[in-house]
């Protein structure tokens, strides 16, 4: 199969998935796996709580360690965390209709690790998920970063981003992935934006507007892109399959569903691919 019948291939797809109706996106890094945990949900904490906590295992507010028969130890010093709580309050709109309003709320709590409770029922602990880096996919990175001395960045952090301003990638690290080839969908959407550059490909419009349709267009090339790249390297799965798709379809939401113009975008994604492993003619 040539490279212009894998592109129309992957495009085909991406239509025939498309048509199936409305896929549900969903953001494929949480907080970090194995970190911070509500001993009273069981639940991981948010990022942000993660970050103020720093270390792993369970955490309890006062109130849920007496529940639970512990009790906190003498001078044990608590650390202040913080939860958005949703507050719904009536008001009357200018017609004099009684409305419903949310309001979200600052809370605060102080918890304490595990480690400063006595008495608590011992439970099973779940094994952190361990992504292992793939090799090729790992070169792919390397190979690219290293000639074009564009930084890479891994940090723990909610946002994965391309900035032209500092040509350079951010990416949520591997552990905060629940499959690893969701890790590398994402680093590699950001490296396909990373192709546009003026020094490029020369494709991004640094004038263009969230939401625009030149945005819009550039979103559908990173997607694309990222999708024939796990597909190259042979780590593709239906589950990021779908995701990819579910992103796609929500920008093209801004070009009016129009699915013609995924074929200008795998176009487009065919070359910042290939420049991505040097095969540019």
């Amino acid at each position: 199969m040539t490279q212009n019948e894998i592109y129309e291939s992957i495009t085909n797809r991406i239509i025939a998935q498309l048509e199936q109706g409305i896929i549900p996106w969903r953001k494929p890094w949480t907080g970090v796996n194995g970190g911070a945990i509500s001993g009273g949900t069981g639940k991981p904490y948010s990022l942000l709580n993660q970050i103020l906590l720093q270390k792993p295992g369970r955490w309890f507010t006062f109130a849920e360690a007496k529940k639970m028969g512990g009790n906190i130890i003498k001078g044990s010093h608590g650390t202040v965390i913080y939860f958005w709580r949703p507050l719904v309050t009536k008001e009357k709109d200018e017609n004099g209709k009684e409305i419903e309003k949310t309001i979200p709320l600052l809370r605060q709590y102080v918890v304490f690790h595990e480690s400063q409770i006595t008495g608590l029922p011992q439970v099973e602990t779940t094994e952190a998920i361990h992504n292992n880096p793939i090799a090729e996919a790992e070169a792919i990175e390397r190979q690219y970063a290293e000639r074009e001395r564009i930084k890479i960045n891994h940090f723990v952090s909610d946002k994965a981003y391309y900035s032209p301003m500092s040509d350079e990638i951010v990416v949520p690290v591997l552990e905060q992935y629940a499959h690893v080839q969701e890790y590398y969908s994402t680093l590699y959407h950001e490296m396909v934006h990373s192709t546009g550059h003026r020094t490029r490909l020369n494709r991004l419009n640094r004038t263009a507007a969230f939401g625009s349709q030149e945005y819009s267009k550039e979103e559908l090339v990173a997607e694309i892109g990222a999708a024939a790249l796990l597909n190259h390297v042979g780590i593709e799965t239906q589950e990021t399959f779908i995701n990819n798709t579910a992103y796609i379809q929500s920008w093209l939401r801004a070009l009016q569903n129009d699915t013609r113009m995924l074929v200008g975008a795998s176009s487009q994604a065919s070359k910042a691919v290939d420049f991505i492993l040097g095969e540019q003619n």
